[in-house]
């Protein structure tokens, strides 16, 4: 049976965890590997970043590796923990679990599409997971949902061991593109009422989808009074990013917000979404729309209150990410 087993030697730039099976370890790297970690178990996964989160690291106890390979682009592993279910890594980062996805796939979802009153039309970059297309996919109102991912492995990996997720892309409305997220909004103008950016870290593919020329295509490929959300970054450990992110998207946009949720596996626990409207018309952190009662028995995160709640930030956050005056 093949395990995990992280490797805890310095690596230069993004650290990330050395997935191997106990037979490819040598004795002396494999009790280095197991015994530098905490332990319950017999074997651990531990998320290492020395770029973006020096100092610490999220570890999950591992009963069995599902799948492990390389595509173009990245690693893909998806393993079996032991109490949060299945779990998918790409380049040693934990983008998602089951037992905690509904609070991150929700947020990034329904923040933007019920801050817009009538969306028709939706695009996601990234989200090869199928995580955010299940949660459009919730809106009868929606007619096409396109979505534009790089790494087509990761949409296969998805549908293979994360149906929960991976179900996402069964809907008939989802007309997937594989190819680069920013040459596809780069051509697109005028074209969708709600555009979700699901990235990972801005490190590797991702990297050109936190720069202010993709900003300003996002505004151009939005209808008159279209919304954009993307992916935050935790404001514990990358305020700095994140007011870069801010003053990208103001530079362009009407209004821009920030939402956090409480996310357990991801780093600190916490994660925001960045969310951008294009007119004044459409007002940010408030929902725009009734919620239809049976939408919302299928949610376990995302409630009006809780979509309010979370752009009332702290103090910090306000003044050195949000630049106000407090």
């Amino acid at each position: 049976q093949d395990l995990i087993c992280v490797a805890t030697s310095p690596a230069p730039a993004m650290s990330k965890p050395v997935v191997k099976s106990p037979a490819k370890l040598d004795p002396k790297e494999k009790q280095t590997a197991i015994a530098a970690l905490p332990r319950v178990g017999d074997t651990w996964f531990s998320e290492l970043s020395a770029e973006m989160w020096p100092g610490q690291a999220m570890s999950l106890e591992v009963e069995e590796v599902l799948f492990s390979g390389k595509s173009k682009f990245q690693d893909i592993v998806v393993f079996q923990s032991k109490t949060w279910g299945k779990v998918l890594v790409l380049d040693g980062v934990i983008q998602c679990t089951e037992r905690d996805e509904c609070a991150y796939q929700e947020m990034m979802a329904h923040v933007p599409l019920f801050s817009h009153p009538d969306p028709k039309t939706v695009l996601v970059v990234g989200g090869g997971d199928g995580g955010v297309l299940r949660e459009i996919a919730k809106h009868p109102g929606v007619e096409e949902i396109h979505i534009c991912e790089l790494d087509e492995m990761v949409i296969e990996t998805a549908r293979k061991f994360l149906p929960q997720l991976g179900c996402g892309f069964d809907d008939p409305r989802v007309k997937i593109h594989v190819k680069d997220g920013a040459e596809f909004i780069k051509n697109s103008t005028n074209r969708f009422d709600v555009i979700i950016c699901d990235l990972s870290d801005p490190v590797g593919p991702a990297q050109d989808l936190y720069e202010a020329p993709f900003y300003r295509n996002i505004c151009n490929a939005l209808t008159e009074d279209g919304v954009a959300a993307a992916q935050g970054e935790c404001f514990w450990l990358h305020k700095e990013l994140i007011a870069k992110l801010v003053r990208n998207g103001r530079q362009v946009f009407s209004a821009v917000g920030y939402a956090t949720m409480s996310i357990p596996t991801y780093p600190c626990g916490q994660i925001g979404v960045l969310h951008c409207a294009k007119s004044a018309r459409v007002p940010v952190g408030s929902v725009a729309r009734a919620v239809p009662a049976d939408l919302q028995k299928k949610l376990n995160y995302w409630t009006p209150e809780v979509h309010q709640a979370a752009f009332q930030l702290p103090a910090f956050v306000r003044r050195e990410l949000m630049g106000e005056d407090i």
